[in-house]
């Protein structure tokens, strides 16, 4: 056999591998009474700094099922509500025996210091994984999530930031399982989690 002809049953190899992969998560997709996400991909690598100020990346991250979101601890009201959902989603999920990390990333840098996240992860969940990282490092983290994040108005310390609402379930690999709006409840939330783990 000629190299061309190993190249192309390696070629070949190659796309049933890929394609049955994408069978198999498209169909536990399906199962799970999900919509298959459309458009660009979610997730990608960053390099970002933990609530001790070390450096972490999506792997060590990212070592299991995590739901992902990103805001900032001075939010009045959106963020906290969304949070205290996911937290509830994941105590739900560990009861039912699923170890799934509650992960949230400041779009804030400027006021979000490993301390301040430490003090609101400790108030909020006490295992979140709780990230944020210079100014550069933020966005491209929130780049490669697609999440939409600006400084909006306010003087000094006392301002807002206008952010994209969404949570991810993401496993390792930065495989995106699906993603919740803020209407979905934490019982929704664990169920399509759940289902998505144990396909």
């Amino acid at each position: 056999m000629n190299k061309a002809a190993i190249a192309l049953a390696g070629l070949g190899l190659l796309v049933l591998v890929s394609g049955t992969a994408l069978y198999t998560l498209l169909s536990a997709r399906s199962e799970c009474d999900i919509s298959p996400a459309v458009g660009a991909s979610i997730g990608g690598p960053f390099e970002l700094v933990d609530r001790e100020g070390e450096p972490v990346t999506d792997t060590d991250v990212l070592d299991r099922p995590a739901l992902v979101y990103f805001g900032y601890t001075f939010c009045p009201d959106v963020c906290p509500f969304d949070m205290a959902r996911n937290a509830l989603a994941v105590d739900l999920l560990a009861e039912d025996g699923h170890d799934i990390a509650l992960v949230f990333i400041s779009v804030d840098p400027e006021r979000d210091t490993p301390e301040v996240l430490g003090q609101y992860a400790d108030d909020m969940f006490p295992d979140m994984v709780a990230l944020t990282g210079s100014a550069e490092q933020v966005k491209a983290a929130a780049k490669a999530y697609r999440a939409y994040f600006a400084k909006g108005e306010g003087t000094g310390e006392f301002y807002l930031v206008d952010h994209s609402t969404f949570t991810y379930l993401m496993f390792p690999g930065n495989e995106l399982g699906a993603y919740f709006r803020r209407e979905d409840t934490a019982e929704g939330i664990a169920k399509t989690a759940a289902c998505l783990i144990g396909s």
